[in-house]
């Protein structure tokens, strides 16, 4: 019998997080992706721009561990789909993200490599560390939290839901 490694396992979990997240935006036009279906700010295509930028963000962290902060880790407009923005381009982003953090995480010697996490406002004052492991977990909840917002304003757009679109 073989069994997957703790990776495999891991980049399989995020994966189908993604999955989910897509087909809740499938079908969509850009004028739908960019309309905001509840009282939340949230938009389809804001939270596909937001999980590429995190995706992007949290790699590199991951893989360079000098502690420096991304650019665009902290951009407030990451979270929203800009004028001129269409949904396929913001899809090709998460997709090439996807694919760096993928080789990314494949090429790790080890996932318990300690990485020195970058400072932001809410940071304690002294250095923090993750393993590579947390990162990879962190992207697995950010991406199934997100999804599940997706869920919700897609169903509050048309009343496609994610479990009857699978």
């Amino acid at each position: 019998m073989t069994t997957s490694s703790e990776k495999t396992d891991l980049s399989q979990a995020l994966a189908e997080q993604r999955e989910l997240l897509l087909i809740t935006v499938r079908g969509l036009t850009d004028a739908q992706a960019a309309q905001r279906t509840t009282v939340s700010e949230l938009t389809l295509g804001g939270i596909v721009k937001h999980l590429a930028q995190g995706e992007e963000a949290w790699t590199q962290i991951m893989t360079k561990g000098d502690g420096e902060l991304p650019d665009g880790m902290l951009d407030m407009g990451q979270y929203r789909m800009a004028e001129g923005e269409t949904l396929p381009a913001l899809l090709e982003r998460y997709a090439a993200a996807a694919r760096a953090t993928d080789e990314a995480v494949a090429g790790l010697p080890d996932l318990g490599q300690s990485v020195l996490l970058p400072t932001t406002p809410w940071s304690p004052p002294e250095p923090q560390y993750w393993s590579a492991r947390r990162i990879l977990l962190h992207l697995i909840r950010e991406t199934a939290q997100h999804a599940g917002h997706a869920d919700i304003v897609r169903e509050a757009l048309d009343g496609a839901n994610t479990t009857a679109r699978r």
